[in-house]
């Protein structure tokens, strides 16, 4: 049975992703439907690739995803289908596969072309479902788009990292359930321009010396509990998908609040590390 997912920035207000699924089931006898996220911050398709990166591959080989973000046709903005990694990922040229795909190339990229057969001014509904459910029933790329040599590249979403390599200078890139603020700056380019030197990580007014492996690694659970600096604590990490993550142990942004509301971080916002001089000491 085949399984096609959905990422949007649709909320859970509207009746978009229901039509959507709607129209997929009406295409296909048996299908898997699920949904990765329909929270998106609004066009954000910086958050919505690191959705789609860290959870994609759990997917088993031939799952077809479709990407509703920032999703409507225009000169700039034309709609591909591409087969990356035994999966097909079907979205707006907007430069969201290439930070998906940062790691690993494309097998083979169409642009879609179906538009003239289809009467839609909801792209998602009209034109990415006939393709996933297409490509469901066996159906190759070729058939409803012209290959293309590559997909649109944004390289403004990596660290800057400056020339004498003393400092990297990232940004927000995702606030996730708890208000932990993931960072873009990830664990091999850390690790590649620190060399293992001492650091300062700063964000508005907080300031981290120390990165952990997780979030209990924080905590001194060989002190008694009720001397342990636990609730409220403030801490860096490397995530589980290996990015810089600020955080609050056990944080709970209804009532105590979270790393986003404490720390005034939102997304795009700058984090800065600067390391010590190679020749200090």
């Amino acid at each position: 049975m085949p399984i096609i997912t959905l990422t949007t920035d649709f909320g859970l207000k509207d009746p978009s992703t229901a039509a959507v699924k709607g129209a997929i089931l009406s295409e296909l006898d048996s299908v898997n439907i699920v949904d990765i996220s329909h929270q998106v911050a609004p066009f954000h398709i910086t958050e919505a690739a690191y959705i789609i990166k860290n959870s994609y591959s759990s997917f088993p080989k031939g799952s077809i995803h479709i990407v509703g973000v920032d999703s409507e046709i225009t000169p700039e903005n034309k709609h591909v289908a591409l087969k990356l990694d035994d999966h097909y990922f079907i979205c707006a040229n907007n430069g969201i596969m290439s930070l998906i795909a940062s790691e690993i190339k494309p097998e083979k990229i169409v642009e879609i072309n179906i538009h003239d057969a289809i009467e839609s001014n909801f792209p998602v509904l009209d034109v990415f479902v006939k393709v996933a459910c297409h490509i469901a029933r066996g159906g190759t790329l070729e058939v409803i788009g012209k290959t293309i040599p590559e997909i649109k590249q944004l390289k403004d979403f990596s660290p800057f990292i400056n020339q004498d390599e003393k400092q990297i200078i990232g940004h927000v890139m995702y606030i996730d359930n708890y208000g932990n603020v993931v960072t873009n700056i990830s664990r091999k380019i850390f690790e590649n321009i620190g060399k293992g030197r001492k650091f300062k990580i700063s964000a508005r007014s907080v300031n981290f010396t120390k990165i952990h492996e997780s979030y209990s690694h924080a905590i001194n659970f060989n002190k008694p509990k009720e001397t342990r600096e636990e609730d409220g604590k403030k801490l860096a990490l490397f995530n589980a998908s290996n990015y810089i993550e600020l955080a609050i142990y056990k944080s709970n942004p209804s009532t105590v609040g979270s790393a986003s509301t404490l720390f005034g971080l939102k997304l795009k916002d700058t984090i800065n590390i600067k390391f010590e001089d190679i020749n200090a000491g």
